[in-house]
C-alpha cells in the first residue's frame, strides 16, 4: 500500500493544502493520505494567539473530510501528543512502525523541499520515505526542483517525485491569518473550515452567531456535519426555497431552516440528550432511543439558542422528521423539501415531487403514509406525530 504523509501546522488548513493533497494522491497513486498537524514545528514558532492543538486538529479533520474520501484520507494526531519539537524523522519512524512494509511518501511544498537536507536526520527521513514536492506550474517547478531532485537522488539515493499543480491556491497561512483578522480571506478556505473559524472566533474573527448572513450560516452549519451530508443539505435548501416561492412563504427563512435542519445529525445519542435536557425539551421514550428522531429536537434547540432562530423556524426543524397534525406552512415546506430534495431516490419520489407543487397538504400526507409503511416493513414503532400527520393530511382527509 502507498501512503502519503502530509504534515504541517495547518494554521489554518486551506484550499491550497487540499489541491496539493488531491494532486499528490493522483500523481503517486496513493492508497491513503495521512494529514499530521504539527505539535511544535521545529523550523518556526506558531504565530501568537494561534488556535490551540485541539482546534488545529479539528480544523484539519474538517478539511480532510472535504476530500470525500473517508476510506483514504485520515488525520493522525501523533505529533500533537509528543513533547518537544515535532521532528519529521520521529514521525516517519512511527509511521513505519504503524504501517510496516508499506511504501511511504512525504509530501511537501517548494520551500520545505529545497531545505530537506538541512533537517534533523535527513538520511533517516529519506531512507524511510520517498519525497513528493509540489509547485504551482510545471515551468517554475522544473527550474527550481531539478537541481535539488538530482542532489537528493545522488547524495541520499532518495526516491523523489516532483509535481506541478496549475490550479494551486497561492496563499500562505501567514497571509491568510492576516486576511481573516481583517474580515477577509474566506475564498481561500473550505466553507466548513471557515465556519469552524467563525464558530470558535479564531484569528480575530468575532461573528455574532445569532445574526449571521446566509452565507456565513451555511459555513457554520457545514462545519458541524460530515461533508457527505452537504449535498443533501444544499438540495434541501434549494427545494425549500422553490417551495417557498410556490406557496408564498418567506424564501430566506426557509433557506435558514433548511441550512440548519441537520446541524446535529452526527452527534451521539448522549450529546442529543444533553442538549435536550439543557434546553428543557421533553422527549417521549421512542425519541430518547432513536437518533433519527433526536437530531430534529436537538437541531431545533441549537437553531433557537445558538443561532437565534424564532419559533417558526424552530418548529419547522423540530418536526421535519415526524411531521404532525396542524402544521404551519413553514413546517410543511421543510418536511416535504427534506423528503424529496433532488438527491433523494426512491420509487415514489416522482409522485411526491409532483404533489409538492400541486397540493402541499397532499404531499405531507403522502410523506406520512410512506413513513408509516416503512415503519411497518421494518417492524419499528411509529411516532405518534407521524400518525397524527397522516390522519390530518392523508388521502381523503384534506380539508
Amino acid at each position: 500500500m502507498k501512503i502519503g504523509i502530509y504534515g504541517g501546522s495547518f494554521n489554518p488548513p486551506h484550499l491550497g493544502h487540499l489541491a496539493a493533497a488531491r494532486a499528490a494522491m493522483a500523481a503517486l497513486g496513493l492508497d491513503r493520505l495521512v494529514f499530521i498537524p504539527a505539535g511544535a514545528p521545529p523550523h518556526k514558532e506558531l504565530a501568537p494567539h494561534s488556535p490551540d492543538r485541539a482546534q488545529r486538529l479539528e480544523m484539519t479533520r474538517i478539511a480532510a473530510d472535504q476530500l470525500l474520501m473517508p476510506a483514504a484520507a485520515e488525520v493522525w494526531d501523533t505529533e500533537l501528543h509528543r513533547e518537544g519539537k515535532s521532528y519529521t524523522a520521529d514521525t516517519l519512524e512511527e509511521a513505519a512502525q504503524r504501517w510496516p512494509g508499506d511504501e511511504l511518501w512525504l509530501l511537501m511544498g517548494t520551500d520545505m523541499f529545497l531545505t530537506v537536507q538541512h533537517w534533523r536526520e535527513p538520511e533517516k527521513i529519506l531512507s524511510l520515505a520517498g519525497v513528493c514536492a509540489f509547485g504551482r506550474t510545471e515551468k517554475d517547478s522544473e527550474e527550481v526542483f531539478a537541481p535539488q531532485r538530482d542532489h537528493l537522488s545522488r547524495t541520499y539515493h532518495a526516491r523523489v517525485a516532483t509535481i506541478s499543480i496549475p490550479d494551486l491556491v497561492d496563499i500562505s497561512s501567514t497571509r491568510l491569518r492576516e486576511l481573516l483578522q481583517e474580515g477577509r480571506g474566506r475564498e481561500f478556505l473550505p466553507q466548513a473550515v471557515y465556519g469552524y473559524i467563525l464558530r470558535e472566533k479564531l484569528y480575530g474573527t468575532d461573528a455574532d452567531l445569532k445574526h449571521l448572513s446566509l452565507e456565513d450560516l451555511r459555513c457554520v452549519s457545514y462545519s458541524m456535519v460530515y461533508a457527505k451530508r452537504l449535498a443533501h443539505i444544499r438540495g434541501c435548501e434549494e427545494e425549500a426555497a422553490r417551495l417557498a416561492r410556490r406557496w408564498g412563504a418567506d424564501e430566506e427563512r426557509m433557506r435558514r431552516a433548511a441550512i440548519l435542519h441537520d446541524c446535529t445529525k452526527y452527534l451521539t445519542c448522549r450529546e442529543h440528550l444533553d442538549i435536550c435536557e439543557q434546553y428543557g425539551i421533553e422527549l417521549c421514550p421512542l425519541e430518547r432511543a432513536t437518533d433519527k428522531l433526536l437530531h430534529a429536537k436537538s437541531g431545533a434547540a441549537l437553531a433557537r439558542h445558538m443561532f437565534g432562530m424564532d419559533d417558526g423556524i424552530y418548529n419547522a426543524i423540530f418536526y421535519h422528521t415526524t411531521a404532525r397534525a396542524g402544521m404551519s406552512l413553514e413546517e410543511k415546506i421543510l418536511y416535504v423539501a427534506d423528503y424529496m430534495e433532488p438527491n433523494r431516490d426512491f420509487p415514489e419520489v416522482g409522485e411526491l415531487r409532483r404533489l409538492a407543487y400541486a397540493d402541499l397538504d397532499a404531499a405531507v400526507g403522502m410523506g406520512a403514509s410512506l413513513a408509516i409503511q416503512e415503519m411497518i416493513q421494518r417492524d419499528k414503532e411509529l411516532h405518534h406525530d407521524t400518525q397524527g400527520a397522516y390522519e390530518c393530511y392523508g388521502k381523503g382527509n384534506q380539508a
